[in-house]
């Protein structure tokens, strides 16, 4: 058995997937969290982009989150892709999709003023929507009865949402059943609940301020950082 150590951001969205990954593997892992602030020299020196997360395999450095986890899939049970080419190329779309969208996500907490905010919640509802018609019908995961990369990919995406409808920002899944049931399921599986600390919503809370955007200004207006936890 190899030794992994997943080097880490508290927030990083991309560091959750790995994270989710090696947890549906059932494999311990160490992690290594790093201030990408302040970059340290060992950091700079295993990841080339200077961005989280990288794997550690024995000391043996894997950059970018969607190299890592196609290299666990290929080497760890259970199989999380699907056996088929076609099926696999399908879903490894809609991984690059998720990723779209934390672009979006992004776009939205750093929206200089009102109509950038309400330009980007319509964006999110937008994707939100292609992802409605593309999801199995029958649930509970992207693919039906399969846990998969894609769900990998979405569990960071939702929790994002957990936060900010916390602070106040109404939720976009009202026309949406089956991704407001997917993100439901995914919130209760425990390989994507323990992915973060328990810290994770004050972090996050405390980064939304500190963007000095529109949504942080209406957080300090609302005075929302009490329901945050």
């Amino acid at each position: 058995m190899h030794h992994y150590t997943l080097v880490s951001h508290h927030l990083c969205p991309y560091v959750q997937r790995a994270a989710i990954v090696l947890a549906e593997k059932g494999v311990p892992f160490e992690r290594r969290h790093v201030d990408l602030a302040a970059k340290p020299d060992w950091f700079r020196a295993i990841s080339p982009l200077g961005k989280t997360p990288v794997l550690l395999v024995q000391d043996e450095p894997l950059f970018e989150s969607a190299v890592i986890c196609e290299y666990l899939d290929e080497t760890l049970a259970p199989r999380l892709h699907p056996q088929g080419a076609l099926e696999r190329a399908r879903e490894r779309g809609w991984m690059e999709f998720g990723s779209a969208i934390l672009n979006t996500i992004a776009a939205f907490y750093n929206a200089p003023d009102a109509p950038a905010l309400q330009a980007r919640r319509e964006e999110l509802g937008a994707k939100f929507m292609q992802v409605e018609q593309a999801l199995h019908a029958g649930g509970p995961w992207f693919a039906g009865a399969r846990f998969g990369l894609v769900d990998a990919v979405f569990g960071p995406v939702f929790r994002y949402f957990d936060v900010f409808e916390s602070l106040g920002e109404a939720g976009l899944f009202g026309e949406t059943p089956r991704v407001h049931a997917w993100r439901q399921a995914l919130a209760a599986r425990p390989s994507v609940n323990q992915a973060v600390s328990a810290e994770y919503p004050r972090l996050l809370h405390d980064f939304l301020i500190a963007r000095s955007s529109e949504l942080s200004r209406r957080i300090q207006v609302s005075g929302s950082s009490a329901s945050v936890k």
